[in-house]
């Protein structure tokens, strides 16, 4: 295997729990909010799939399915159809909507798992090309470059740069020619069954990761350093 494609939420990066992401946009905002009050506003974001990287809607209103099914298409797609959702919970002000928004796309939001820095580092070592294809509505580079990950990735393949969602092949098509990468030496890895196993369709092989909170998956990600094969053997030295 000569490269790694990587899902970004839920794979290399976890977002905050919706309770921490819905205070840290009252205290930006200076509103003070009863605990209860604040708690259940927080479950009601939730439940309405109002974050993105989080939970999906429960219930998903007629009125926003069809955006919701092309959302990661463009920014102005995602943006509405997750503002969309969030203005279904009442909150202390409108403007916390927005608010909620611009809030998930900063690094301070976001969490590497714990093995996200070793495997990637270790794939660098060994030469192996690195790639992130994300169906987003924003640019994630500034997320890598804070949390000191941006050196390791070769290209970043956005679904709202490109027009088009995983698992639609092209995407991933995208993805292999920025690596100069052919799909038989290529392994995807995400945690979207649907999604991330589009990547098979063109013959690569694919690795699944459970979308689940970071203390709760230390190490689920290196095993993807076995699939690739350098975990047995020593790095290339570095030339001087």
């Amino acid at each position: 295997m000569t490269a790694v494609l990587f899902d970004f939420s839920g794979t290399l990066f976890r977002i905050e729990s919706t309770e921490s992401w819905l205070r840290a946009v009252l205290a930006t905002a200076h509103i003070g909010c009863p605990e209860e009050e604040l708690l259940g506003a927080a479950r009601a974001l939730e439940e309405a799939g109002a974050q993105p990287g989080g939970a999906n809607p429960v219930a998903l209103p007629e009125e926003l399915a069809g955006m919701w099914a092309v959302r990661d298409e463009s920014a102005q797609l995602h943006r509405a159809a997750y503002t969309g959702l969030s203005r279904r919970v009442k909150l202390p002000d409108a403007a916390l909507h927005d608010a909620l928004y611009e809030r998930h796309m900063t690094p301070a939001a976001w969490t590497p798992y714990p093995d996200t820095e070793e495997v990637l580092r270790t794939l660098r070592a060994h030469g192996v090309a690195i790639g992130v294809i994300s169906n987003i509505g924003w640019d994630l580079r500034p997320v890598f470059r804070a949390h000191g990950l941006d050196a390791y990735v070769d290209a970043y393949v956005l679904s709202c740069e490109h027009g088009i969602q995983k698992p639609d092949p092209r995407l991933f098509t995208v993805a292999l020619e920025a690596l100069g990468a052919e799909p038989a030496g290529t392994v995807m890895v995400g945690d979207s069954r649907h999604a991330d196993g589009g990547a098979a369709v063109l013959g690569c092989r694919v690795h699944f990761v459970d979308h689940l909170p970071v203390d709760e998956r230390p190490d689920a990600l290196l095993p993807v350093l076995d699939l690739v094969g350098v975990a047995r053997r020593p790095a290339t030295p570095t030339q001087a």
